[in-house]
C-alpha cells in the first residue's frame, strides 16, 4: 500500500492562521447575526436539543460568552477557529487522496478564501460547526477507502455521532456514501464488521438527541416540513446557481475535475457518487442549498490534485483565479465596507448574513422608547411579543425584560403573564394583534439608519391595549415554525 505524501504542514498552518486572525479582526463588524442572538437565548435553557435544533450551537454560544465574555469578539471565537480547522481537514483530505504539497496549498488556499468559509467563521452559525464535522468525516472515510483500513470506520461513526448534536444532515452523507457503495461499490465494505461498529458508535452516541426528538414528537421533523412547504419551490430553484456560488465558481469547477478524478478511482468511486445523491435528495426534500458544502469541499480537495497532477502551468492559472476568487468571496461574505455604505451594493442582496446583520440596536431603541413613554402602572404590565427570534433575541440582548415570542423553541418559553393588558408588538400581523387585543396604534418604524433592506427595515412598532382572553388560552395560536 502506498504511503500518503508528506504534509506541507508549514504553508498549511500559515494559511489557517492567518484566517483565523482576520475572522477575529473582522469579527466586531457591523452586528449580530439574528442566529446569534437566539442561540444567545437558547444558551440559558440548557437541553439536548431544542424544537427546531440540536444543542451544539447553543452551547458553543454559552461557551464562548463564558470563555471570551458576552461580546461580538466573544462569540465568534469558535466559528473563527472551526474555520482554521476545515481549511486544515480538506487540506488532509487532500493528502490522502494523493495529492502533494502543491496540491495541498491549493486546498488549503481555495477552503480558506471560499465564501461560505469567510461566511461560517465570521459568524456563529449551526454551519459553523457543520463544515468541520462533515470535513472530518470525510477525511476518516476517505483513509479507510483509499489505504483499505477498515479500523477507520468506527472513527466515522464517532464524527456521525457528535455531529448529531450540532445538526441532523450528516445522514446525508451517510445516506450518500451508502448510496455509493451499493451503486459502484467496494461491496465488500459493506460486509466490515468495522463499518458496521461505526454504525453502532454513531446511534450510540446520538441516543439522547434521538431520545429528545421521540419523547417531543419529532419537533425537528415538523420544523423541515414546514419549512419546505414554505420555501421549498424557491430552495430548488435556487440550488443550482448557488452550488456555483457557496465557494466561488473557481472552487466549484475544479471541483468539477475533482468528481472526475473519483469517479475514475475504483476505491473512492462511492463518494463521487455521495454528492449527486445528496443532491437529489436535498431537491427532493426541498432542503437549503448549503445541504451539499461538505461535499463541494471533498470534490474540490480532489480536484486540487488534478490540477497538481497537470503540470505546473495549469497550477499557475488556479492559483491567478483562486486568488481572485477569493478576494470576490471576502468582499461579499466579509464586513469589508462600510455599513454606511452597503445599501449601494448588491451584496445585502446576495448575502443573508450581512442583510441581517445590520439594524438591531436601532431596532431595540426604538421598542424602548415605546416601553418608556408608558405611564409607570402600564410599564410594570406590558410585554413586548415579536414575530420571530431576531427581534425576540436583540431584545433581550439589549436587556428588555418580559420578551416572548411564539416562533419554533422560543414558544416553550411562554405564554406571557395573564396582567399583560398592555403589549407592544413587532412582526406580529394584524391577525395575531386583533386576536388578543382590542386595539393596536403604531408607535413607530424600523429604521436601520443606513438604508439596508432587510427584515427589520420598515417595520412597524404597535402599542396594543384591552386583553381580550388570557394568555394561557391564546398562547397556542402564536405558535409557528420557520
Amino acid at each position: 500500500m502506498e504511503r500518503p505524501p508528506l504534509l506541507a504542514w508549514r504553508s498549511v498552518t500559515l494559511i489557517s492562521i492567518l484566517l483565523f486572525a482576520v475572522l477575529l479582526l473582522l469579527s466586531g463588524s457591523y452586528g449580530y447575526h439574528r442566529d446569534e442572538m437566539y442561540f444567545r437565548v437558547l444558551s440559558e435553557h440548557p437541553a439536548w436539543g431544542y424544537v427546531d435544533q440540536p444543542a451544539f450551537a447553543p452551547m458553543a454560544a454559552k461557551l464562548s460568552i463564558a470563555v471570551f465574555g458576552d461580546t461580538l469578539f466573544g462569540i465568534r471565537v469558535l466559528p473563527a477557529l472551526a474555520a482554521a480547522i476545515l481549511v486544515v481537514l480538506v487540506t488532509l483530505i487532500t493528502r490522502e487522496l494523493g495529492g502533494r504539497g502543491v496540491a495541498q496549498i491549493l486546498a488549503a488556499l481555495g477552503t480558506a478564501t471560499g465564501a461560505y468559509t469567510f461566511i461560517a467563521g465570521h459568524t456563529l452559525l449551526t454551519l459553523s460547526f457543520d463544515l468541520p464535522f462533515w470535513a472530518a468525516a470525510i477525511l476518516f472515510m476517505t483513509k479507510a477507502l483509499m489505504r483499505e483500513q477498515p479500523r477507520w470506520w468506527p472513527a466515522v461513526g464517532v464524527i456521525a455521532g457528535l455531529a448529531t448534536y450540532n445538526k441532523h444532515l450528516i445522514v446525508m452523507l451517510l445516506l450518500g456514501l451508502a448510496v455509493g457503495l451499493v451503486a459502484v461499490g467496494p461491496r465488500r465494505v459493506l460486509a466490515s464488521p468495522w463499518l458496521w461498529g461505526g454504525a453502532l458508535i454513531a446511534a450510540a452516541l446520538a441516543v439522547p438527541n434521538l431520545l429528545y426528538q421521540a419523547t417531543h414528537d419529532w419537533p425537528q421533523l415538523k420544523m423541515a416540513a414546514a419549512l419546505s412547504s414554505e420555501k421549498g419551490g424557491e430552495l430548488r430553484a435556487l440550488f443550482v446557481p448557488m452550488q456555483l456560488t457557496l465557494f466561488g465558481p473557481v472552487v466549484t469547477i475544479i471541483g468539477a475535475f475533482g468528481w472526475l478524478r473519483l469517479w475514475r478511482d475504483r476505491r473512492v468511486r462511492a463518494l463521487a457518487v455521495a454528492y449527486p445523491a445528496a443532491a437529489v435528495a436535498t431537491l427532493i426534500s426541498g432542503g437549503r442549498f448549503d445541504y451539499t458544502a461538505g461535499l463541494i469541499l471533498l470534490l474540490f480537495a480532489a480536484g486540487c490534485v488534478s490540477v497538481e497532477a497537470a503540470g505546473l502551468g495549469k497550477v499557475r492559472l488556479a492559483t491567478g483565479f483562486l486568488v481572485v476568487n477569493g478576494l470576490v468571496s471576502a468582499v461579499i461574505a466579509l464586513p469589508l465596507i462600510p455599513a454606511a455604505q452597503l445599501a449601494a451594493t448588491p451584496i445585502p442582496a446576495i448575502d443573508e448574513v450581512v442583510r441581517e446583520s445590520i439594524g438591531w440596536p436601532q431596532f431595540a431603541a426604538k421598542v424602548q422608547n415605546v416601553l418608556r413613554a408608558l405611564p409607570p402602572q402600564d410599564q410594570a404590565r406590558a410585554i413586548v411579543m415579536t414575530g420571530s427570534y431576531g427581534e425576540h433575541g436583540a431584545l433581550v440582548r439589549a436587556g428588555i425584560p418580559r420578551v416572548y415570542s411564539g416562533q419554533n423553541q422560543l414558544h416553550e418559553y411562554g405564554p406571557p403573564p395573564e396582567n399583560a393588558s398592555v403589549a407592544v408588538m413587532v412582526n406580529i400581523g394584524p391577525r395575531g394583534m386583533d386576536f388578543q387585543y382590542d386595539g393596536c396604534e403604531q408607535k413607530d418604524r424600523v429604521d436601520n439608519g443606513v438604508g439596508v433592506d432587510n427584515e427589520l427595515q420598515g417595520m412597524g412598532i404597535f402599542l396594543c391595549r384591552g386583553l381580550k382572553q388570557p394568555w394561557s388560552v391564546a398562547w397556542p395560536r402564536y405558535q409557528h415554525f420557520d
